[in-house]
């Protein structure tokens, strides 16, 4: 299998190289890209001249943007996705490889204890790995993690589905569980990266919220919303009893409470359907 590797970058100039350099030494043959979004320093330039072929974005248009173009571009069979601020380290590729090559679709690298940013986006990974795990009913050992290689037929299938921004692993990996695909984990140590993170700590607090919502409605949307709904009817009922029990009557909060857990049933019933629709043409397809 020809294989493609694919680094998204910006500013990276104090590590590309070394990227490169790395897996050059393990897969002199291999297909390396580097998607320069929009670097004001040397990136592109030094990607080039160690023998890299290099994508550019006239500007930042984010990083999953950057896979997008890698992605489209790549002309191997296999792909591998890994950072090019030196967190990765190529030496992980080949058992990347050999599980995919067992018959996976998808192998993560799974970061272990000690690899994470900080604190708080640890107990926040922790968080969307369990929330992945209900979801999907399969095992999510790291659902961030921007390290892993896919077949690339099928991952290009669902580029349609990917985000600009930096969520692109959550959609990735929740899209090959939806479609039945195999997704493998493989442990790896994750280094401190190269260079300053353009992670923001505000941003990460939005984004929290928004893969919260993109795991729950790229798998099923009722497996979410049903429980909140029960939890809502329940509650509902709790306090219909305490103000009869009390008032002798049936309140405007308890009409509230009934009517807004029906409504977040429909809303978990008709987002079901739409995403059922989303995946319906996927199987087969290059959607690129």
């Amino acid at each position: 299998m020809k294989l493609s590797v694919v680094l998204p970058a910006k500013n990276e100039s104090e590590a590309v190289a070394n990227v490169i350099e790395g897996i050059r030494e393990l897969y002199g043959d291999a297909e390396i890209i580097v998607v320069d979004d929009g670097s004001t320093d040397a990136t592109a330039k030094i990607a080039e001249g160690v023998g890299a072929k290099v994508v550019r974005h006239l500007y930042s248009k984010g990083n999953g943007a950057a896979i997008k173009s890698g992605a489209r571009q790549a002309r191997g069979d296999v792909i591998v996705f890994m950072d090019a601020d030196g967190q990765h380290s190529p030496s992980d590729i080949p058992r990347l490889l050999e599980a995919l090559e067992e018959g996976h679709d998808m192998v993560v690298g799974a970061r272990q204890s000690g690899s994470q940013a900080s604190m708080g986006r640890g107990l926040a990974n922790g968080f969307y790995n369990s929330l992945a795990t209900y979801m999907t009913g399969h095992r999510v050992e790291d659902l961030t993690s921007g390290f892993r290689a896919v077949r690339a037929q099928k991952f290009r299938e669902f580029l349609y589905l990917l985000p600009n921004g930096f969520s692109y692993p959550t959609t990735s990996t929740m899209a090959f569980f939806r479609a039945g695909y195999s997704v493998f984990y493989v442990p790896i140590h994750a280094a401190k990266r190269v260079g300053t993170s353009h992670i923001k700590p505000f941003k990460d607090g939005v984004r929290f919220l928004l893969i919260i919502f993109k795991i729950g409605t790229l798998y099923s949307p009722l497996k979410l919303f049903a429980p909140i709904a029960a939890f809502i009817m329940i509650l509902a009922t709790f306090w219909y009893g305490y103000t009869y029990l009390l008032h002798g009557r049936f309140t405007n909060m308890s009409a509230l409470l009934y009517t807004g857990g029906v409504m977040i049933f429909l809303m978990g019933l008709i987002s079901e359907q739409i995403t059922a629709l989303m995946y319906k043409d996927s199987a087969g397809q290059d959607r690129s």
